[in-house]
This record gives C-alpha cells, sequence and structure tokens, in this order.
C-alpha cells in the first residue's frame, strides 16, 4: 500500500489481484469504514461479493450513521455529517455508488450538482439573548498572544504533544475568542480534549480556516445520513452479492501469534507511479510506525459469534486465506433514546457484542492492538446529547426563518451549518439541513437537529441537566433561546412539535488525549490476514470524527491485505501549500496584514522590514495576492482577474515600468547587515520600511516601546 496524488491514480483501474477468488472476508460492522472496506473489495480487489461476509449486531446498518423513522418515538438521527471538497476518498467510493435518486447518476455527481445549485453558508453563526445575532460576523476575534497560543500548537510534534489537553496550549487569550466558539461547536471539541487532536486538525483543514465563521467552506448532502450514505452504499454492495448477516454479534476474534516466526514485511511500494514527495515520505519514515509494535506473526484463528435472533453461538474457523476487518470501538455504543415524554437517560454500561468490549478482549492479546482504557475511562467526560425535532405545522419554522433569513421549506440551504447558542447554559447549537430531511416526511414538517456540549448543567429556562429531560422540555429550551414568547413556549413544545432525545456517552472517545500506539495500525506489523478499521484505528495525518476517516481506514485495509496495485490518495496536503498557509495566518487575524504583527513597534517594524526584503519576487507578489502585506506603492496593484482598461495607454506603462526597475533596484541594492535596525512611521506597509543606521539605546523586543 502506498500514497499517490493526481489524476494518473485517481482515474485509473488497479489489475486484479492473483487468488481473490479463492479467499472470503469477514467484516465486523456496518459502518461506513466496513461498507467501504467491502465496497473495495468489490471494486479494485475483484472478491466475489458471495465471498465476502459484514455481520452487525443491529438491524439496520450504518453504525453511527443514521436516520429513519422509528413508530413510537419519531424522526431520529443521533448526528449529521459535514463534507469538505478534499475528501479524496469519499469521492472515489461515490463516483462508482449509483444514486438512490437516479440510478442512471453516480452519488457523487448528484452531490457535486446539488452543491454548485445550492452553495453552502451561514447567514447566522450564532444567536444570544433569546434569538437575537451574536453578530460574530465572520470574525475570529483573536489577540496576537491568541494567534502565537494556536501557531504554537501547530508547530509542535506529535511527541510533543502525547496524552496533552487543549488547555495546556489555550489559555483565556483563545478559549474566549470567536474562533473556539465556530471551532469547538463545529467539531465538538471540548477544553479536556487531545492537543494532538487539535492539531491534526488545524493541519488537515488549514485550507478552510477562511471558511469556517461562515461555514462555506462544508457540504451537505441532500438527506439524512443514512439515506444519503449508507443506503446508496448498501444497495450498490447488495447488487453485487455481499452477505449481510444482521442481527449478529461477534464476541471475540481469537488471535495465534509466533513467539519465533516473523510475518509478512510489507514495505511501502515506491514504484515510478509515485511523486517524489510520496517516494520521500515512504522511504524517509515520515509517518512513524505503532512503538508496540513488533514482526512477530500474527493470525487471526476464528470468529465467535452470536446469533441474537436465535440465541445462538457459533465459532468461525479461519485460515491465511480469510481476511478480517475489525472495527474496534464504537461512538455511539451504549447509546439510549428516549422520546417526547421521556428522558434518554444515562447507562455507559459496556455490554457484551459490542465494539468496546470485543476491542477490550482483543487488546489484551497483543499490546499493539490498542489500548481501549485511554479512551473510555471517564465516560462522563466524552459524552454529549443531541434530539431530533419534528415541526408539524408551520408555527416554529416561522422563528427559524427569522434567524436565519431563509425558509426551512423548498429543499434548500436553511442554517447552512450549525447555529450555536452563545448563551447557552448547555452550549447549545442546532441546525436545519435541507428539508425535508426524510425521503417521505411529509412536507408540511421539518426536523431540526440540536446537540448541547454540556448535557450536566442546569439549562437557561429548563433548571435541570439536559440528559434529565424529555423530549418536550429539551424542546421548550430551544424555543426559549430562538425568542419564542414565554407564554408560547409549552404549547409549541407539546403540540406543534414531536422531539426524541439522545444520550451518546463515548461520542467524543476519539478526542481523549493519547499518544502514538494507542489506536491500533490499519493492519498491524507482522498482521497475516487481519486489519482494524473505523474511528480507532490508526491514520497518519487524517482526522478523527469525519466520514473521510472512517472510509480510509476501509481502503488501506483491502489495499494492504489484497495487495492492489493502485495508490491510496494522501490526506489533502494543505499544510504543506504556502498559499494556504499564508491565507489562514491573515484570516485567523480578521484580515489585518502580518505587518501589523507584533507585541511593539519594533517588533512589527521588523516583521515589515523582513517581509519588504521579498520585493520583486514571486514571494512579495503571493504575500500581497493573500493579504499578507499591504503595498499602496507596488507597481501594479490589482487584484486578481482585473485587465488595464482602454484609459490605461503607453505613458502609464512607461511609468510603471519604471517604477518596477526601481523597486527592483532597491530590493536587491546593497545587503542589509544583521543588526541593522529599521526606521519606519508606519506599519501597516512595507514601502515606507528601509534601511537605517542604528540609533543608541535601540530597543529589544518585548520592551516597552514608551521608553524609545
Amino acid at each position: 500500500m502506498y500514497y499517490s496524488a493526481g489524476n494518473f491514480e485517481a482515474f485509473a483501474h488497479p489489475k486484479k489481484p492473483e487468488g481473490l477468488e479463492n479467499k472470503s472476508a469477514y467484516i465486523i460492522g456496518t459502518g461506513l469504514a466496513a461498507l467501504t472496506a467491502a465496497f473495495y473489495l468489490v471494486r479494485d480487489a475483484q472478491m466475489p461479493g458471495k465471498n465476502i461476509h459484514v455481520f452487525d449486531k443491529d438491524v439496520v446498518p450504518g453504525g453511527a450513521l443514521d436516520g429513519a423513522f422509528i413508530k413510537g418515538e419519531g424522526y431520529v438521527m443521533r448526528g449529521g455529517r459535514e463534507m469538505d471538497n478534499h475528501f479524496e476518498v469519499m469521492w472515489d467510493v461515490y463516483r462508482d455508488v449509483p444514486s438512490i435518486e437516479d440510478p442512471n447518476v453516480s452519488m457523487l455527481d448528484h452531490y457535486y450538482w446539488l452543491n454548485k445549485e445550492d452553495p453552502n453558508y451561514s447567514k447566522c453563526r450564532a444567536t444570544k439573548a433569546r434569538g437575537h445575532n451574536a453578530h460574530t460576523d465572520n470574525k475570529f476575534n483573536l489577540s496576537d498572544k491568541g494567534c502565537m497560543e494556536i501557531l504554537k500548537l501547530y508547530l509542535a510534534s506529535e511527541d510533543e504533544l502525547a496524552n496533552k489537553k487543549i488547555t495546556d496550549y489555550f489559555d483565556d487569550e483563545v478559549l474566549n475568542s470567536n474562533f473556539w466558539l465556530y471551532w469547538r461547536t463545529m467539531f465538538a471539541f471540548e477544553n479536556w480534549d487531545s492537543a494532538l487532536e487539535m492539531h491534526r486538525y488545524i493541519h488537515r483543514f488549514i485550507h478552510h480556516i477562511g471558511g469556517l465563521p461562515d461555514f462555506s467552506a462544508l457540504r451537505f448532502t441532500r438527506y439524512n445520513q443514512y439515506e444519503s450514505m449508507i443506503l446508496p452504499l448498501m444497495n450498490y454492495l447488495k447488487a453485487h452479492d455481499v452477505q449481510f448477516h444482521m442481527g449478529t454479534a461477534v464476541d471475540d476474534v481469537t488471535f495465534a501469534i509466533s513467539d519465533h516466526e516473523n510475518g509478512p514485511v510489507r514495505n511501502v511500494f515506491t514504484n515510478v507511479s509515485m511523486d517524489e514527495a510520496q517516494r520521500a515520505q515512504a522511504e524517509n519514515g515520515a509517518f512513524p510506525r505503532n512503538p508496540y509494535s513488533t514482526p512477530n506473526k500474527k493470525v487471526a484463528k476464528t470468529l465467535v459469534i452470536t446469533d441474537l435472533v436465535k440465541n445462538e453461538r457459533k465459532t468461525i474457523e479461519l485460515t491465511e486465506n480469510d481476511f478480517v476487518f475489525i472495527t474496534n470501538g464504537g461512538l455511539v455504543e451504549s447509546t439510549t433514546e428516549g422520546d417526547q415524554n421521556t428522558p434518554a437517560g444515562f447507562d455507559p454500561t459496556l455490554k457484551p457484542g459490542n465494539g468496546w468490549d470485543m476491542w477490550n478482549r482483543i487488546a489484551a492479546v497483543d499490546p499493539s492492538f490498542g489500548h481501549p482504557e485511554k479512551f473510555i475511562y471517564d465516560p462522563n467526560l466524552t459524552k454529549w446529547m443531541s434530539a431530533t425535532a419534528t415541526t408539524l405545522d408551520d408555527t416554529i419554522p416561522a422563528y427559524i426563518e427569522k434567524i436565519t433569513g431563509r425558509s426551512p421549506f423548498g429543499g434548500h440551504t436553511v442554517t447552512g451549518g450549525i447555529v450555536t447558542v452563545e448563551d447557552s447554559n448547555w452550549l447549545m447549537s442546532w441546525t436545519v439541513n435541507r428539508q425535508q430531511q426524510f425521503r417521505n416526511q411529509p412536507k408540511d414538517m421539518i426536523s431540526a437537529w440540536i446537540y448541547g456540549l454540556f448535557p450536566d448543567k442546569p439549562g437557561n429556562y429548563i433548571r435541570k441537566p439536559m440528559q434529565d429531560c424529555t423530549g418536550m422540555e429539551i424542546c421548550e429550551e430551544w424555543l426559549y433561546h430562538m425568542g419564542v414568547p414565554e407564554d408560547q413556549i409549552e404549547e409549541l413544545a407539546k403540540n406543534h412539535c414531536n422531539t426524541v432525545p439522545v444520550m451518546m456517552p463515548y461520542v467524543d472517545a476519539f478526542f481523549m488525549p493519547r499518544e502514538l500506539g494507542d489506536r491500533p495500525d490499519v493492519v498491524p506489523d507482522g498482521a497475516v490476514n487481519f486489519a482494524f478499521i473505523g474511528q480507532f484505528a490508526e491514520e497518519p495525518r487524517d482526522t478523527i470524527f469525519t466520514t473521510e476517516y472512517s472510509m480510509r481506514t476501509g481502503m488501506e485495509a483491502v489495499y494492504t491485505l489484497c495487495d492492489v496495485d493502485r495508490g491510496v490518495p494522501e490526506v489533502w496536503n494543505s499544510e504543506y501549500d504556502v498559499r494556504d498557509m499564508l491565507n489562514a495566518a491573515v484570516k485567523l487575524r480578521d484580515g489585518q496584514p502580518l505587518t501589523t504583527f507584533g507585541r511593539n513597534n519594533v517588533e512589527r517594524k521588523a516583521i515589515a522590514f523582513a517581509l519588504g526584503r521579498t520585493r520583486g519576487t514571486y514571494i512579495y507578489d503571493m504575500l500581497k495576492v493573500y493579504g499578507a502585506i499591504a503595498d499602496p506603492k507596488h507597481p501594479v496593484d490589482m487584484k486578481p482577474g482585473m485587465r488595464f482598461d482602454e484609459s490605461f495607454n503607453e505613458a502609464d506603462e512607461q511609468r510603471l515600468m519604471q517604477h518596477a526597475k526601481e523597486a527592483e533596484a532597491e530590493a536587491f541594492a546593497t545587503p542589509c547587515s544583521a543588526d541593522a535596525p529599521v526606521a519606519a512611521d508606519t506599519v501597516d506597509t512595507v514601502d515606507t520600511v528601509a534601511p537605517a543606521a542604528a540609533p543608541d539605546g535601540a530597543l529589544e523586543p518585548g520592551e516597552n516601546d514608551s521608553a524609545k
């Protein structure tokens, strides 16, 4: 298995690996990672579908990606998914999966057309004071000190970040900013979560920093995550004769680990189709392996399964020709649901046959199989609640339209992402995606999704913890924060809406502070016939709690075990793109050029002078394009796409050419000595910065300007 980039690998179809028709695959779970593994076994490994067996203890597939009408409860979706245009594995899958709307169109094409015709963005990112716009106004409101805290985290190594919390790097300069309000509610981070995961997120999505305040970076599906993502994949796999065994729990996987024989050595493939960047990463150890790894031969020997319908247990004997794909852990395990009149409750008990129980058994076999205890030792740190509120007429939607500026009816973008209630004790956020969210939902209903990061705290209107509230009470709290008159709240929540609450004790488990080795590698060293997939398998560079992460583990597992000769698309490389880094640096400072950055005038002048030294180079032009410098005297001060009009004559051209020559001569004049300070009257342009003689008593960085 190797990483690749570009169309040469992306559009290619691999040759069929030898012998796959004589092998079988057993996949544990029907979440997105598991279904993706089945997809790549069918399409790229070209294994007959009848040889692929998928087990799930539930009767409905999808894992955490749900969405359904449940008789006696109502419409329920435990969560939602936000997609990125650079989910490379996801789009590789869905380009060959037929749409549920039109089998002649791929899911990717349908999704692409939808988001082009109805682009996503938010008109109101946050509210306060009962439904009033909080006027975050697309600003991050970060101080320079806060920016430096983020930069320090960004530049830290993963070794340095091991087992550390976000609050080890961020203080109130960041935690009280709009940046953290946006970030924590969009990605469900808590202050005590992993600094390492925060680090990965910043690197992974640096190309979307500018789109974070208004969600213009995001894309959404037409319907709920089950109907838009799981159902099309299920249809594809069933059409290829993949065997599904629902209502069947996998209680255990047993292994044989040799104490004298080594397993297969899978050197990262570096043939001529790889670009030099990927080759260097593969050959020079850019992605360190699990520190608990050993080369010892490791073979999955049996599956212990229970037919929950017949209450029968049996053991499946495995050979080295039988592949096993293990979904270990699970973010929606031990979920409890309530209804309009019943609280969801809280029961974090790890029941037999669930993903955590199975992983605990497996992890005890070998240290390289991970350390589940690092993620689930305190469910009070990993829980939060959600609720699905379905309106029964147009009374409540009128309040939604007042806040969002968009009608909830009509099938188009409504909130454009979550609306966070800034002054909510529960830190409530809510969203109304394109309606109807369910294909067969009546046209006069809409379903909103609500969640709270602090379910232990009493509400502002309902004075008790969210986890103790019925669906109706959660709806009342929501209506209160939307500005519904208090004398109407109870009536609307009771008779004009149906709300189903859900408690998820381990939904944030993967964000707990960790270190390398706490999650097993997708294919551990020495493994012959098994792989770990899903949110608790280790992927270099990618970020958990994304659909892409799950799907990437499924692709890498199949490509490694089956030796598929095609590159796995690397995680999008914006963290190496100077354009994205410049754009993010300026956007984080709310558009202020870098020449205004610094604790005092001396630092700002030094930065301005250093950037000014690039004049006459393409670096200078790039700094201007992305707003890192402001230079009104630049000879060609035009925005991209502008053209000279007819009034631009030959004399103007000669003048600009002469200006350019003078700028070039100045830029490449006699080099300034390293200790020469700069003299400048202003700091927001670089034109005013020029070498000058050092005055007596020049300030050192950090000294008070007033002492000058």
